[in-house]
This record gives structure tokens, C-alpha cells and sequence, in this order.
């Protein structure tokens, strides 16, 4: 989306169920094997009961929707603050939210409420994010040819 056509209030979803697949790649892609996410005895034992997905993990649907959705292909992720509230257990199906709070036009950032939630609809990571939205090609190549007097 161009920053143009962005307005306090637009928001975007992107929804996914967690898998124990997911779980597991995610810790072999960041070295995370902690037993709570990996290993169901353990995860039996701890203040969780069983299994949960990585909250980092979780909060990946954000930057997902952020890239695909709102503001879309080309942004680029400035910052996240995350609070995890609740566990994302094997199975749950979880949806994140962003929610366009503020423009900043000169600098052409974007800042946005960011949620996920369950199936339940019970809220298991807030913040919020900074975007950059980058000029178009086609802004680019206005702008050059408006500084040569075109």
C-alpha cells in the first residue's frame, strides 16, 4: 500500500492453527528447545500443563500480517513491544490484529496496535509496532524528475 492511502483506524488479520510441526521447526530454526515447547512430559510439569508454542513464535503472525496485509509488501518492521498474556498450546488457532493508531508523515511510519488472539477470542500477546512504508518506484521517479524541473 502506498502511505497515501492509509488511514487512522484500517486494520488487517492474518490467522493461522499451530502445529506441533511449527513448534518444532521453529525451535531447530532458532535454537530454542526449551522442554516447555518441545517435550510433553516436561511441559506436563511446568505452570503450563503441557505443551506451548514459543511466544516469539506467536508473535511472528504480527509480522506477517504487517508484511502481507497492512501496510503490506515492502514495510519495513522499525519496532514491536510484546506482551504475552496467556499460553498458545499445540492446535490453537490464533489470529493477529494490527490496527493503524497513528501516520507520521514526514518520516512516512506508520504506528499500529498489534493482538493475537485464539480461537476463545482470549488475548495471548498485545504491543504495538512502528512501519516504515517506503516511497514507490513510481514516487521515486516522480520526485527525481520534479528536482530536475520535469
Amino acid at each position: 500500500m502506498r502511505f497515501e492511502d492509509l488511514t487512522i483506524g484500517q486494520n488487517a488479520e492474518f490467522g493461522k492453527t499451530i502445529s506441533s510441526e511449527d513448534v518444532v521447526l521453529f525451535a531447530k530454526i532458532t535454537g530454542d528447545f526449551n522442554p516447555v515447547h518441545l517435550d510433553e512430559a516436561a511441559a506436563a510439569k511446568s505452570q503450563f500443563k503441557g505443551r506451548v508454542a514459543h511466544g516469539i513464535l506467536t508473535a511472528g503472525l504480527i509480522s506477517a500480517t504487517l508484511a502481507g496485509k497492512l501496510p503490506g509488501p515492502g514495510s519495513i518492521y522499525l519496532s514491536q513491544t510484546l506482551r504475552f498474556t496467556a499460553p498458545v498450546r499445540i492446535g490453537d488457532t490464533v489470529t493477529a490484529r494490527v490496527e493503524i493508531m497513528e501516520l507520521i508523515v514526514p518520516k512516512r511510519r506508520v504506528r499500529l496496535s498489534t493482538v493475537c488472539r485464539n480461537q476463545k477470542g482470549d488475548t495471548v500477546v498485545d504491543g504495538e509496532a512502528v512501519v516504515l512504508v517506503p516511497k514507490t518506484a513510481e514516487q521515486e521517479i516522480g520526485e527525481a524528475a520534479g528536482s530536475r524541473g520535469e
